[in-house]
């Protein structure tokens, strides 16, 4: 039992030292990779900003708040246009400007306010969801920098083995091979949680587009638009 438990962990110990070690060669294969190693690495940089700055602006608060159209009912159905205003303009949301256009149009017909509103909704989503574009863009473009690396690295590599007569060299070939497959490891890791994220935020745009509607249903539905002017 004791050699058993000896050989275990002289086995796991060389496991480890063997992970290390492929995980310094993956290291160091990245700073060897090439031009297109730092193309994709600015991709990456590119994909962590424009999804930071996303996570923080698109979010339900900024478009469609919870509880507003509820705070506001009130107001709306005991006439305090003033208050109502002034709450509008006191949030900084989709939402808000949606209500702020139909107090606005309350004397005009309901149909016509409520396009206006809809206008309102489209056009701020859409400019929301063409922040999150360059997403797209890193998902499409990272694999192809990274195939295109590959295919560079392999000319060099047979390049090298071609003229230093080392065909029979396995090592020196499977090197040159590695460090090729880098840049589309790379890409593919980039373009992967870019593509994600692409996604991500789409659907987030049609759930909060839904919520905007609902809103502003309920609200018409009530009565919103059918109020005389005071």
């Amino acid at each position: 039992m004791r050699k058993l438990a000896l050989v275990v962990c002289w086995s796991l110990a060389l496991v480890g030292r063997v992970a290390q070690a492929q995980e310094v060669d993956f290291v160091h294969q990245l700073r060897d990779g090439g031009i297109g190693i730092v193309v994709i690495g600015a991709l990456s940089l590119l994909m962590v900003t424009v999804a930071l700055e996303r996570l923080v602006n698109f979010r339900k608060s900024r478009v469609a708040p919870e509880g507003l159209v509820q705070a506001l009912q009130p107001l709306w159905e005991t006439g305090q246009y003033d208050v109502l205003q002034a709450r509008l303009a006191a949030s900084n949301s989709t939402l808000a400007r949606m209500l702020a256009h139909l107090v606005q149009g309350r004397h005009l017909d309901a149909r016509a306010v409520a396009e206006g509103a809809a206008d309102i909704a489209s056009l701020e989503l859409r400019t929301h969801q063409q922040k999150a574009y360059a997403l797209a863009v890193v998902a499409t473009v990272a694999p192809i920098v990274g195939l295109l690396g590959t295919v560079i690295g392999m000319i060099e590599a047979f390049h090298v083995i071609a003229f230093s007569g080392a065909m029979g060299d396995p090592a020196l070939l499977a090197g040159g091979i590695s460090k090729a497959l880098i840049n589309t490891a790379a890409g593919l890791s980039v373009a992967l949680p870019a593509l994600a994220l692409h996604h991500f935020f789409k659907s987030r745009q049609v759930a909060l587009g839904l919520a905007l509607e609902r809103d502003v249903q309920q609200l018409l539905q009530a009565g919103f638009g059918s109020k005389p002017v005071k």
